[in-house]
């Protein structure tokens, strides 16, 4: 089998065109990219500019330059086993459920090669993992946040990884799949139960963000949220169960960022809100200090099991840090 080649791309500026940074100019022409990794290939050597090597991702470009990128074909290592900790919710032989801590990242990534639940779970099932996902992500069919903590359930072996696919993709509208979320947040939503239908994509001006588009644009995104409790006085937060009609990126932590009630500890998109910490208490500061990342727990996973038909469904308690908040808040 042939290898697949480097893709090459090219763009030839407008003659007018004022000097512009060159990062920008490509960010701008190849938005399936990221600015960060736009940079990496400047600095690598493999942009030309008017057929010269450029590496300086802050150099201005004229108008009517021509500018050639050569992006490499991703060479994924397969991840190596490690025998590091799992905690097994329910195990048998065509899937196993996970009750994920926060600060563990899923599959391997530029950064994380290694450590990654994918690594842990290679290492605990050996050949029975399905590689359906593909050789970086073996028997994932869906994903937590590094720093969101719950329940995760990954494919043994082919039937399981299409079946549980499948109930994912219809994200619960046949009633198959069931996925609920606690999420701290600042303020009290109203009203107090409701559904936020906002689409989402991939922001033009922070590739690492998502953010709320028009209708039209972006992809349909559906969260349902209730106030379970408001913890706290002055009802400066409260406890909401989400759950997801959709799967999106990000989903719960930008819907409700969108409504003005972003996740306590959240440090891409409840920055606004850091002063709020003003009000809480010493103690629920301190806790909220110690969080160290967005109050979002996956507590509440229900599926079909894909080869008998049987319902399963498993409760995650609300991890220590997560607790210790809540305890702290009053």
């Amino acid at each position: 089998m042939t290898p697949e080649a480097d893709e090459a791309r090219s763009l030839v500026l407008d003659e007018g065109a004022a000097p512009e940074r060159l990062d920008r100019v490509l960010a701008r022409a190849f938005d399936d990219l990221s600015r960060a990794r736009l940079q990496v290939l400047v600095r690598d050597g493999l942009v030309q500019c008017d057929g010269s090597v450029v590496r300086d991702p802050a150099r201005k470009v004229a108008g009517g330059s021509r500018i050639d990128v050569c992006i490499p074909v991703p060479r994924a290592a397969e991840p190596q086993g490690e025998a590091l900790p799992l905690t097994v919710v329910h195990e048998d032989e065509d899937l196993i459920v996970i009750d994920k801590p926060a600060g563990l990242v899923v599959h391997p990534a530029a950064g994380h090669e290694d450590g990654t639940l994918v690594n842990r779970l290679i290492a605990h099932c050996g050949v029975s993992l399905s590689g359906i996902g593909g050789v970086r992500r073996p028997g994932i069919v869906h994903r937590l946040d590094k720093d969101t903590s719950g329940l995760l359930v990954v494919a043994k072996n082919d039937l399981a990884h299409q079946g549980l696919s499948a109930q994912f993709a219809d994200h619960g509208r046949s009633g198959a799949l069931e996925r609920a979320y606690l999420a701290l947040v600042w303020g009290v939503p109203e009203p107090r139960a409701g559904t936020i239908r906002a689409n989402l994509a991939r922001s033009r001006h922070n590739r690492e963000k998502i953010a709320v588009v028009r209708e039209g644009e972006g992809r349909e995104a559906i969260t349902h949220y209730r106030v379970e409790a408001l913890p706290g006085a002055d009802s400066v937060t409260a406890l909401l169960r989400c759950r997801l009609e959709t799967g999106r990126t990000h989903q719960i932590r930008v819907h409700l960022s969108h409504r003005g009630h972003p996740l306590l500890g959240d440090p891409v998109y409840g920055g606004a809100f850091k002063t709020k910490a003003a009000r809480l208490t010493d103690p629920a500061r301190a806790a909220l200090q110690d969080l160290g990342r967005q109050a979002l727990h996956a507590v509440e996973l229900g599926f079909l099991h894909p080869r008998s038909g049987e319902r399963l469904r498993f409760e995650s308690p609300i991890p220590e840090d997560f607790s210790r908040l809540l305890e702290a808040l009053g």
